[in-house]
């Protein structure tokens, strides 16, 4: 257990973390689900080949770390955390089979994420003692430093007004929004767990730097396939210069946004509840339709 002073959260009621049972039906959602604006869907898309994968993977290292809790509050929190994980793993699952029928075969770039999480930050043939365990927490460490993003995303796409006046597809919108909500709602669990179990700054920095390239090398690499991919004549090319216009226009995260988010992460006072609101988390989660039986 980490002996490093944590960083004081933002005072909130704490929230009862639980999978909520969702349903969405992709029938009516087009390949192009923002009108005029392939390259923008597809950015978002890479999310459907990055979470099943990456989310099974949390849940696998939760498992393993649950030993090393002596918390009964974080113990609740992480077992609520690895509920949610799983339904959100399912829900974007499912979202893939529509995309193949629509012209768009995700697989070869699936398998690459598949093996990734599987096999190079998967479980190691490691003796038991310290080597498994370091190995153990630079997996803990890594997944906060992932959660950070995944915060700063779903807090985004909470308020990402534009591209609802932009026509996007109901259905799709409220995935990602009640996925968002979630993740803004349990923001504090990965980092509080690293805390827990270990803490070390150096630690945070350099699973931090691993942990930003690869999201940012496999995001570029999933919306150029997709772009290439997409039997669509004439929808373009991905790059980062289209990127960076999205983001001015509110289309996607903006650029200065993402990069005002890297000190934050690493500045030693940083505490997750500093990121986005519970309040209007919970608020979305209490109206969106798939999370309340599709109504």
């Amino acid at each position: 257990m980490s002996n490093t002073p944590q960083p004081a959260p933002v005072a909130e009621e704490r929230i009862e973390l639980k999978a909520r049972n969702v349903s969405f039906e992709w029938e009516k959602t087009p390949l192009h689900w923002i009108p005029g604006d392939p390259f923008t869907g597809h950015t978002i898309n890479v999310l459907h080949l990055l979470l099943p994968a990456g989310e099974r993977w949390f849940v696998h290292v939760y498992k393993q770390v649950l030993p090393y809790i002596t918390d009964d509050r974080l113990r609740e929190d992480v077992i609520g955390f690895i509920g949610q994980e799983a339904m959100h793993s399912a829900a974007h699952d499912d979202v893939l089979p529509h995309l193949k029928k629509l012209g768009l075969d995700p697989t070869p770039y699936t398998a690459q994420v598949d093996w990734l999480f599987e096999k190079l930050l998967g479980d190691r043939t490691l003796p038991p003692g310290r080597a498994r365990q370091w190995w153990l927490m630079e997996r803990v460490a890594t997944i906060a430093a992932i959660e950070h993003y995944t915060a700063f995303l779903g807090n985004w796409i909470l308020n990402a007004e534009t591209l609802d006046r932009r026509g996007a597809d109901p259905m799709m919108l409220d995935l990602l929004r009640w996925h968002g909500a979630e993740e803004v709602e349990h923001r504090s669990v990965a980092f509080e767990l690293f805390m827990h179990v270990d803490g070390g700054y150096r630690r945070r920095v350099r699973t931090w730097a691993t942990a930003f390239t690869a999201l940012a090398f496999l995001w570029q690499r999933g919306a150029r396939f997709f772009m290439d991919n997409d039997p669509t004549p004439t929808v373009g090319k991905a790059s980062l210069g289209a990127f960076y216009r999205a983001g001015k226009k509110g289309m996607l995260p903006s650029t200065p946004s993402m990069l005002k988010s890297i000190p934050r992460y690493l500045s030693r006072t940083y505490h997750p509840s500093q990121e986005g609101s519970t309040a209007q988390a919970v608020a979305y989660l209490a109206s969106s339709p798939g999370a309340n039986g599709g109504r």
